[in-house]
């Protein structure tokens, strides 16, 4: 019953490419990172409503996570690296990073499905 194209939605997602150090004036390291991220990629998948008690067992009582992506796409290459937009449409500050309002919390595959906890970026 998820998995029903009427109860589907339109987000995208960037997958993690890797990390960039940090060069300060003389050129040394400085030990900060920028992460680098793909273009942003359109998927469509039921995205639950706020967190219920019906969804604690899915991924385990201590996991806090706000909402569940769940797709029967079992090639969705969405993992815990993985940055989304839900709420808005892409966009990127001046460096190309992605300005992204969810991440991947956890998860979880089955045999028929995927379910992805995810949390709001504050």
């Amino acid at each position: 019953m998820r998995a029903l194209a009427r109860n589907k939605r339109l987000f995208y997602y960037c997958q993690y490419v890797g990390k960039t150090a940090v060069l300060d004036q003389y050129d040394y390291e400085t030990g900060d990172y920028i992460l680098s991220y793909g273009e942003a990629i359109p998927m469509r998948a039921n995205i639950s409503a706020v967190k219920g008690d019906s969804q604690i067992e899915i991924f385990g009582s201590d996991l806090a996570y706000d909402s569940v992506i769940v797709t029967d796409d079992l090639s969705c290459p969405i993992n815990e690296n993985t940055v989304l937009f839900i709420d808005k449409a892409p966009e990127y500050d001046a460096n190309n990073s992605p300005k992204y309002d969810y991440i991947v919390s956890k998860v979880s595959r089955s045999l028929n499905s995927i379910a992805i906890a995810i949390s709001r970026v504050k």
